[in-house]
């Protein structure tokens, strides 16, 4: 539980100081930018579709996994829309562009802790983040960075699309390419320095 409120406290506080979140935040701003629907219902659809991925990916129907992932995506949702309130409220927003630049770079830091926390504790998590932890053990002998970079191919493809219907992209800046280029880097480094004793133990059946 702590581990998913710091991620929907990282996720908001990127999408507050508007200088760029992760990519599959910015994915759900864009759409929400160019068709209206509210941006935690968004991440909402796009874990439900994450978690029925990671059944194909799992070649098995697994209903624990699949409850699980449903289960956090609800919560999590519902925590980032009270923090994006809370901090514009607080008025971020508003602040000036580097001091935003510097939340956004926290933001980012703050949520790979957090995935990085909850993957290895492995009971249950964001499907997204099932999704690079099935890449990287199954499919990609361990390798965090290119399971990050390869998860990274549907927002990339949603930002293009929405952009095509509004010619606007929103929460894409320095933020979204140092979580581009640092994830995967920053959710291995926590692998060993957060609490360190707490191993990765990926199993395919919950």
């Amino acid at each position: 539980m702590f581990s998913l409120v710091l991620n929907a406290f990282g996720n908001a506080l990127c999408v507050t100081s508007n200088v760029g979140s992760g990519i599959w935040t910015a994915a759900a701003v864009n759409l929400h930018n160019a068709f209206g629907p509210d941006v935690g219902l968004l991440l909402f659809i796009i874990g439900l579709i994450n978690a029925l991925t990671n059944q194909l990916l799992i070649r098995r129907i697994d209903l624990p996994r699949f409850g699980g992932e449903l289960v956090f995506v609800l919560f999590f949702s519902y925590f980032i829309d009270v923090f994006i309130s809370l901090f514009t409220w607080a008025g971020i927003p508003a602040l000036p562009w580097f001091v935003r630049m510097c939340l956004s770079i926290l933001g980012v830091s703050t949520f790979c802790v957090a995935i990085s926390i909850y993957q290895r504790a492995n009971i249950f998590m964001h499907p997204n983040d099932d999704t690079t932890n099935i890449l990287r053990f199954m499919y990609l002998k361990g390798n965090a960075t290119a399971s990050q970079l390869i998860d990274f191919v549907p927002p990339i493809v949603t930002i293009l699309i929405t952009f095509a219907v509004t010619h606007q992209v929103k929460a894409v800046n320095v933020g979204t390419l140092y979580s581009i280029l640092m994830n995967g880097v920053l959710i291995a480094t926590a692998d060993r320095v957060v609490f360190p004793k707490l191993k990765h133990n990926f199993k395919l059946n919950h």
